[in-house]
């Protein structure tokens, strides 16, 4: 017996999912939605191109136009998730984007393609931030961003397990293979809809003045505070864009490096996700954390730039020491960016506010694959020289930006995320 508790004991030091309740049903719900995402990125290539007869060129304009359009939606339907239920308006989206997975099913010529890729990264650029919202209220003021934390470290196992899956779809390379992924995409959809409907529902934000249109994009000193959080959001793109090419093009290290440095990656997330982000409840604290993760990631950048000026056995080495070294500061940067998103927000727009930081990092994020690599693949060492200046001195001045911030916030004027049923 007691061994069997110590094993349940060490499992649950482990297990990223939370103790019964609201979060853990919100969390089950992630963790079906993002095996879905792991099943469909894995595969969403191979599919559109080997099954729909779509070129790699076709493939990736038609996601870069999608991605882009779909940015649009971020600050609508969050502003939307302020005066209604966020539970039943992110389970409609979820509904919705099953609607839309299926669909690709249907693709069969660019034109359509297109259309179909817009809705979905409409959807999902909305989604994201009505996600924030039902986090906000899930989680309450003093909670909200361990939930956050619990559910990026949820997502990160959802995605790896969906992509494990879908190894199975790559190996049989025939269109039956690559169409259960997409029938398995519009399946976890379902389920994370049906879980969500689980949670209570939560009563729209009261206000007690009227909310000037559009009252977040006009917020001067949180678009500031946002845009350095969305600045280093560009650390992503050099670890899953840029780091990959630079390994097989500039290093002595093989090419199966990648694979463990994003696996250490995604194991870190899951593992240290939640313990990270203690501390950083708050924005004064959360703002001290981005500073450091600016930091610390400026310093896994130049570990990165130092693996091309050695041999092998050292490169890989150094690329999974700064891989850790990556993974802190990008933990750091996440749970302090969303602490600063809700701590900076005005208390009856948390939904519109959460709908421009997404769109901030969206367009960081969007810009991050041309600039880097053009910076990095060509610059060589110097271009990693330039983006740790960057990802330190923004870091560096996110601590007074956020001083600006929270002496011209305005003070509460309502309360929200209040449940109106008491079941799960």
């Amino acid at each position: 017996m007691g061994t069997r508790a110590g094993i349940r004991g060490r499992w649950r030091s482990l297990s990223p999912l939370p103790p019964p309740g609201r979060l853990r049903t919100l969390s089950l719900a992630t963790l079906a939605n993002t095996v879905g995402l792991g099943l469909w990125v894995t595969g969403a290539a191979l599919y559109l191109t080997r099954s729909v007869g779509l070129s790699p060129t076709e493939v990736g304009l038609g996601l870069t136009v999608a991605g882009l359009v779909g940015l649009t939606a971020s600050v609508p339907l969050g502003g939307l998730a302020d005066r209604r239920d966020p539970r039943a308006l992110r389970a409609v989206l979820q509904l919705a984007q099953a609607a839309v997975a299926a669909a690709y099913l249907l693709v069969g010529s660019f034109p359509l393609f297109l259309l179909v890729a817009t809705l979905d990264a409409l959807l999902v650029s909305g989604n994201l931030a009505v996600r924030a919202a039902l986090v906000a209220a899930v989680g309450g003021p003093e909670g909200r961003v361990h939930a956050f934390a619990t559910l990026r470290a949820v997502a990160n196992l959802g995605v790896a397990v969906g992509a494990g899956l879908a190894g199975f779809a790559l190996v049989a390379d025939t269109g039956w293979a690559y169409r259960l992924l997409v029938l398995g995409n519009v399946a976890t959809y379902l389920v994370s809809a049906a879980l969500i409907m689980r949670l209570p529902a939560y009563a729209p934000v009261r206000r007690t003045a009227r909310q000037k249109p559009g009252q977040a994009l006009r917020d001067g000193p949180f678009l500031a505070v946002a845009g350095a959080s969305a600045v280093l959001s560009l650390h992503w793109v050099a670890l899953t864009l840029v780091l990959p090419l630079w390994v097989v093009t500039r290093t002595d290290a093989p090419p199966v490096t990648v694979s463990a440095v994003l696996l250490v990656n995604t194991l870190l997330t899951v593992l240290l996700a939640v313990r990270l982000s203690r501390g950083a409840r708050h924005a004064l604290p959360a703002a001290a954390t981005m500073r450091r993760a600016g930091l610390v990631l400026a310093a896994g950048m130049l570990l990165w730039a130092a693996t091309s000026a050695v041999p092998t056995p050292a490169a890989i080495g150094l690329l999974l020491v700064a891989t850790v070294i990556y993974t802190v500061g990008d933990l750091w940067h996440a749970g302090a960016g969303a602490a600063l998103a809700y701590d900076l927000a005005a208390p009856d727009a948390i939904g519109a506010y959460q709908g421009v930081d997404t769109l901030l990092a969206g367009l960081a994020r969007a810009a991050g694959p041309a600039v880097l690599t053009w910076l990095i693949l060509d610059g060589g060492p110097l271009g990693w020289l330039a983006l740790a200046g960057l990802l330190a001195g923004t870091g560096l001045a996110v601590p007074p930006l956020t001083r600006w911030a929270l002496a011209n916030r305005c003070e509460p004027s309502s309360t929200s995320g209040q449940p109106i049923s008491s079941s799960t």
